[in-house]
């Protein structure tokens, strides 16, 4: 019996240093894969920190956008009916939206042919798109270069681990080639977590651009039908 005891008990101080030895860090993980492999995380945590920045800039700046009051078009109209233009755009410039804006700039088209209204609501919201996708696709881009960039440290990490193994004189050490691989591994994993991100970040916005500019299209389009009203 006591020799049993014995032996389960070296069997279990084993495991004991086994579990201990699996046990691995993030931190210990990318300190170990060198020069090469630390950078690479570095690229990829300056990214993420650009991919989140923008993400949540954007975010406000398409929000703030899309805030329009229901009653905005109602009085715009109710204003030109009246030939109230001074006031229908002043009523513009209080608002202060991509919407007013468009607006305001085919009230100040009021009197000329009506293309050539549609035309000058065109060109200004070319720039209100242009104003609001501005950075997003520094996201897309993130979301492709991301994961590129992690497996470029992936291949660097495989070099260097088959660098040393061939350095070991034809005796292959595990742990070498296991520590390798989990560094190698590491820049991958980080590269499609900064990639994915970025990804949904990215659609994300675009949504919600296409939102505004649908809204846009609408008063516009409501607009030009009042003008073309005939009195």
């Amino acid at each position: 019996m006591l020799l049993l005891n014995t032996l389960q008990e070296d069997v279990q101080a084993l495991n004991s240093e086994e579990s201990v030895e699996k046990t691995l860090s993030i931190i210990e993980l990318i300190g170990s894969g060198g020069t090469a492999g630390i950078v690479i995380i570095g690229i990829l945590f300056v990214l993420m920190v650009v991919a989140i920045y923008i993400y949540f800039e954007r975010l406000f700046t398409i929000k703030a956008a899309s805030k329009v009051d229901s009653n905005f078009m109602n009085q715009i109209k109710d204003h030109v009916s009246h030939g109230k233009i001074e006031s229908a755009q002043l009523l513009c410039a209080q608002v202060n939206s991509p919407v007013s804006r468009l607006i305001g700039k085919g009230i100040s088209r009021i009197g000329k042919p009506l293309d050539d209204i549609n035309t000058a609501i065109e060109n200004a919201g070319r720039l209100e798109v242009y104003e609001l996708e501005k950075n997003v696709s520094v996201l897309a881009t993130i979301s492709g270069a991301a994961p590129m960039i992690g497996f470029l440290g992936t291949v660097i990490g495989m070099i260097l681990s088959i660098f040393e193994i061939a350095n070991s004189g034809g005796q292959i050490d595990i742990k070498l080639l296991a520590d390798g691989l989990y560094t190698a591994m590491t820049t991958t994993v980080g590269g499609l977590i900064v990639g994915i991100v970025a990804y949904i970040a990215y659609n994300h916005l675009v949504v919600r651009t296409n939102k505004v500019v649908y809204q846009m299209e609408a008063n516009s389009v409501e607009f030009l039908d009042h003008l073309n009203e005939p009195i």
